[in-house]
């Protein structure tokens, strides 16, 4: 296996790793409103995400930004369930029609602010990897190719669950929204409280 193909595999080992949830969770809210039918719109959504953390990812490789890693794994949660409760308050006509989705420009702006925060998360895990490495580019490119694939890999996962109880199961686009918005939502919750850095903060406010 060469180097590439070893980089690649670790970026889509890093993302679709079942005990790291957190991105998961972000790419399945992300997606949660659309269905098969909005390919598109979801292809243009990943794509902003995308370019968010690969932007950050490149500039803390290179140690371009620095920043404090557990204030980066506190807010990782947070974008995942602001990006959950914004899915809820999404209007879905109460119909088993399944009818193309309306995006709104910010939800594309907060995939590209969300993503430059996800971005310093794996810098983190890349950097542990790369060690004395002299040469970076070729395992930066290769590692984010497959966070990229992984990514795919979940939309597509989602997207097709949704064709399935929605297109083919007649479950309407407001349940299906709410009940996995309400668990991605609730998961983020539960990772923002058993933080350390949060726990730390919510300790010192009360002790004042």
């Amino acid at each position: 296996m060469s180097e590439f193909e070893a980089y690649l595999q670790l970026g889509f080992e890093h993302i679709t790793d079942p005990q790291g949830y957190d991105h998961i969770l972000f790419v399945i809210a992300l997606c949660t409103i659309y269905t098969l039918r909005d390919w598109k719109k979801v292809l243009i959504l990943v794509t902003a995400f995308t370019v968010g953390h690969t932007v950050t990812l490149a500039m803390a490789t290179l140690n371009m930004v620095s920043f404090r890693p557990d204030v980066i794994e506190l807010l990782i949660p947070f974008t995942i369930l602001v990006t959950a409760l914004i899915n809820m308050t999404y209007r879905i006509p109460k119909t088993t029609l399944v009818t193309e989705t309306k995006s709104s420009p910010l939800r594309y702006a907060l995939a590209l602010g969300f993503g430059l925060i996800h971005g310093l998360g794996f810098s983190n895990y890349l950097r542990s990897l790369l060690g004395d490495e002299s040469t970076i580019f070729q395992p930066l490119l290769a590692f984010n190719v497959g966070l990229e694939l992984g990514q795919l890999l979940i939309v597509l996962v989602v997207l097709i669950l949704a064709f399935f109880l929605i297109d083919l199961g007649r479950i309407p686009k407001r349940s299906w929204n709410f009940i996995v918005s309400g668990i991605v939502a609730g998961m983020a919750l539960s990772l923002i409280i058993n933080n350390e850095l949060f726990q730390q903060t919510v300790s010192t406010l009360f002790q004042r």
